[in-house]
């Protein structure tokens, strides 16, 4: 996996799913960019998590 930002994870992958949802792709591209999808969405899970994380630790 790349070192996205957030930001960056969330643009790609709301583009990911608009091309899943247009429809129009072969399966074979439809599940790469469904794999893909996958992946963006744990990068944004993992830096969701991470800020929790810190914000939790400044509260202790």
């Amino acid at each position: 996996m790349t070192d996205l930002s957030y930001e960056q994870a969330r643009a790609e992958l709301a583009t990911v799913v608009e091309k899943l949802e247009s429809g129009g792709t072969t399966l074979e591209e439809s599940l790469a960019l469904w794999e893909r999808g996958e992946q963006l969405a744990t990068i944004c899970q993992r830096w969701l998590d991470n800020a929790r994380a810190r914000l939790t630790a400044d509260r202790s």
